[in-house]
């Protein structure tokens, strides 16, 4: 399987594995999927900590390709493409053949086979 993490698993992956399902956990650790993190998760990062909303992530922002690459994870570029459509990490994992792990049920919702 080829899993695409959504900005707040990834942080949880990194930060706080406690808030993982046990099911996502598992999937992210046993390292046998090609896990991918997708270049709109710094953006994400990047507009919530300038806008005092999510300080906390600022450790990850500093260092976000390091971290991604200390697990062995594939960053995953944007495209005008994944642009055009409505959520960008549900177009992402619906283009590239991904599936989203995600809490998030409205992006569950929108259709890319997810995990949680």
């Amino acid at each position: 399987m080829r899993l695409l993490l959504d900005t707040h698993v990834l942080f949880w992956w990194l930060i706080d594995e406690a808030r993982l399902s046990p099911q996502a956990f598992d999937k992210i650790r046993t390292k046998d999927d090609e896990v991918f993190v997708s270049v709109a998760s710094a953006w994400e990062m990047a507009i919530k900590v300038g806008s005092g909303k999510w300080p906390e992530a600022r450790a990850l922002l500093d260092d976000f390709e390091g971290l991604v690459s200390a697990e062995n994870f594939r960053l995953l570029p944007m495209s005008v493409a994944h642009v055009r459509d409505d959520r960008l990490l549900a177009a992402q994992s619906m283009r590239e053949g991904l599936t989203i792990v995600t809490a998030d049920a409205t992006l569950r919702a929108l259709g890319a086979p997810s995990l949680w």
